[in-house]
């Protein structure tokens, strides 16, 4: 059976569950098609499917194509076998996606399809999908603090009447924890401007979580490594107290010399305080809106001068808290 070797350029998964399963008999899989000229095998399952549609696709494919077949190369109903070095899981989602497209009609795609298709995409060149993922996960993982403020506006409208800091995701489908998913997928194919902000989001769930056990909706666990447990506490300390800096979100908390309503105000940031207190979440890049509707006119447009300035000083720094490049420096990577 033939292997294809990806380009070296390519970066591969190397996890446990990839190679096929010894003695374990052979299944065949959705999509089946009796008219198919290659039958892919990933693990213990084979696909049926058709040269034309890969190399339409793929440029790697379409260069395997046009390859001789070794005489000694098996077969099923005449057709060459194709061994993957692949997750079942990921080359069924992919092959799903190339022959019914309707999946990206969704307002929001299945995070294990998202995943497949950055792996597989990047792997066999299969660039349309790859950039779809891309695009999507870039969305929920913002690297720019106007692109935040788009994701916040779409989370908000999407999960009304949720708390502001409550995490929620609109493009690919939501789940408790899929802060966790984010960051691993990132980390195993190298999506550098996809890190400060995935690992953000797992900073800002409650330290009980990070420390403790979380698993997903399914039973399966959150397996955070112990670097990236260790970057993310590490990080979550510096920004609580970062926040509070001048020139920082959260900076100009004080009383101010002009205002109008002196008790009232007092009284918000008193209440402001002892709710950052209870909940210990990072108000970094939280909007201005959030701190100006219940104070005076003139505590409220020092609010929204210092927390408009505080955020974009906080949105800068954000990658060194987690021993990150600058943005500019990870935007560079291809």
């Amino acid at each position: 059976m033939v292997s294809p070797e990806p380009p070296s350029s390519k970066r591969k998964r190397t996890e446990d569950g990839i190679e096929p399963t010894e003695n374990a008999p052979i299944t065949r899989s959705v999509p089946w098609h009796s008219d198919g000229s290659v039958v892919l095998q990933a693990q213990n399952t084979q696909f049926r499917v058709h040269w034309s549609v890969l190399a339409l696709h793929s440029q790697f494919f379409r260069g395997m194509q046009g390859l001789p077949q070794p005489k000694e190369q098996p077969t099923v109903d005449g057709c060459p076998v194709v061994v993957l070095q692949d997750a079942t899981v990921d080359v069924e989602h992919l092959l799903r996606a190339l022959y019914d497209p309707t999946i990206f009609d969704q307002e929001a795609i299945p995070f294990p399809y998202i995943a497949s298709f950055i792996r597989l995409g990047r792997k066999y060149d299969f660039n349309t999908l790859y950039h779809i993922a891309l695009k999507r996960l870039a969305f929920e993982n913002p690297a720019t603090l106007e692109q935040y403020d788009a994701w916040s506006e779409a989370k908000l409208a999407a999960t009304a009447g949720r708390p502001l800091l409550d995490f929620a995701t609109t493009r690919i489908v939501n789940y408790p924890g899929i802060q966790f998913d984010f960051l691993a997928l990132a980390r195993e194919n190298s999506l550098l401007p996809i890190l400060p902000f995935a690992y953000f989001s797992v900073a800002n769930l409650p330290l009980t979580t990070l420390l403790g056990q979380f698993s997903r909706p399914d039973g399966t666990p959150y397996l955070l490594s112990p670097h990236d447990r260790t970057l993310t506490v590490l990080g979550r300390e510096s920004l609580l107290k970062a926040q509070w800096h001048p020139n920082s979100t959260l900076g100009w908390i004080a009383p101010n010399l002009d205002c109008t309503e002196p008790d009232e105000c007092q009284e918000w940031r008193e209440s402001f305080l002892r709710r950052c207190h209870l909940s210990q979440r990072i108000h970094a890049f939280t909007p201005p809106a959030f701190f100006t509707n219940d104070l005076c006119n003139s505590c409220a447009k020092t609010a929204e001068e210092a927390v408009v300035a505080g955020r974009a000083h906080m949105w800068e720094a954000l990658p060194s808290f987690f021993n990150l490049p600058s943005w500019s420096e990870l935007k560079k990577v291809p």
